[in-house]
């Protein structure tokens, strides 16, 4: 592993300041591709979470970005120079729990959780690792803290549209595009032992306040909700696999799927596949995630409808959707 370079400097700065060396010097123009993670994982011997950090230092001060079907590529025209963290005339904002929860949050949706560490959000701020633990007490503990706020910054409206299904499709809309935004949030949020956090326990609370009213017991409630929520993140963890992919090898999920083509051509040639030979003879399919989820989450609802339908009875008077 990497040690620190002269004066201390992490190891993330100084191959930051190298791949900035190559941009300055022209050896890398705009939109060509920087080294992936992984690549400066084997190049340079650190670990996949320190090669995040170097990305994501390059991303931010504008050097390089992240474009579709190409991966991390470096920016157009002049980047900005460096911000110091020491000196100058403007005062860094005190050190406060919010400071370290969003540093946390910034760097796991630059690299994942595996870049979330108490040292790396010490080298972030400039500040000793130490003292991030009058704000924290541990790793699991800012872990929680992130899930809360990136839950927090996208709150679900005051006012309730009209029927249970409106009221449960807002709440798994809402929950996909703060798993969309966040990528490693599905991997925090546990249906085996749920985390007491105050603004995940809102969408707990919505999701049942949504079907009262329709002459269900507590038990078909609590898993009406719960399984909502288990199937929006199911799904959900997908995200982050997705883009780590796609920043790898620079490929989007169509170009990947095209060039295995002759893989694929080759497996069903082999027989055992019949079923899937035959329907890809038919035409091509639409399907990524995001048509997984509709499609799933529409079938899903549909199922309890046919349930709260059932506990109504034939004289109970209750629409499917309301």
């Amino acid at each position: 592993m990497s040690q620190r370079g002269p004066g201390g400097e992490p190891p993330y700065r100084r191959i930051a300041a190298q791949i900035r060396r190559r941009i300055e010097l022209g050896e890398l123009r705009p939109g060509d591709r920087v080294p992936s993670a992984r690549q400066l994982t084997r190049e340079h011997g650190i670990a996949i979470a320190t090669a995040t950090r170097v990305l994501a230092l390059l991303r931010t001060e504008g050097w390089v970005l992240t474009r579709p079907g190409a991966g991390t590529v470096v920016a157009p025209g002049p980047a900005a120079p460096p911000r110091s963290r020491r000196g100058g005339d403007r005062a860094e904002p005190e050190l406060s729990r919010e400071r370290v929860v969003r540093t946390a949050i910034a760097l796991a949706d630059a690299g994942g959780l595996a870049a979330v560490s108490m040292r790396q959000i010490a080298a972030e701020l400039d500040v000793a690792t130490m003292s991030l633990y009058r704000h924290v007490r541990g790793r699991d503990e800012l872990i929680l803290a992130m899930a809360d706020a990136a839950l927090g910054d996208a709150p679900l409206p005051a006012g309730r549209p009209a029927g249970w299904r409106a009221r449960l499709e807002l709440l798994a809309r809402a929950q996909w595009a703060t798993y969309r935004r966040h990528r490693w949030l599905p991997h925090v949020i546990s249906i085996a032992r749920p985390q007491l956090i105050r603004h995940g326990m809102a969408h707990t609370e919505w999701a049942l306040r949504a079907t009262g009213g329709l002459r269900l017991d507590r038990q078909v409630r609590w898993h009406m909700a719960v399984t909502l929520i288990a199937y929006v993140r199911g799904i959900a963890t997908n995200l982050e696999m997705r883009a780590q992919a796609e920043q790898d090898t620079g490929l989007t999920d169509d170009q990947w799927v095209d060039r295995q083509v002759g893989t694929f051509q080759q497996l069903m040639a082999a027989g055992g596949f019949a079923t899937m030979a035959t329907l890809t003879a038919e035409g091509d399919v639409e399907l990524d995630l995001d048509s997984v989820f509709e499609f799933g989450l529409h079938r899903l609802l549909d199922g309890y409808a046919a349930q709260i339908a059932a506990a109504a009875g034939p004289t109970g008077g209750i629409s499917p959707g309301r």
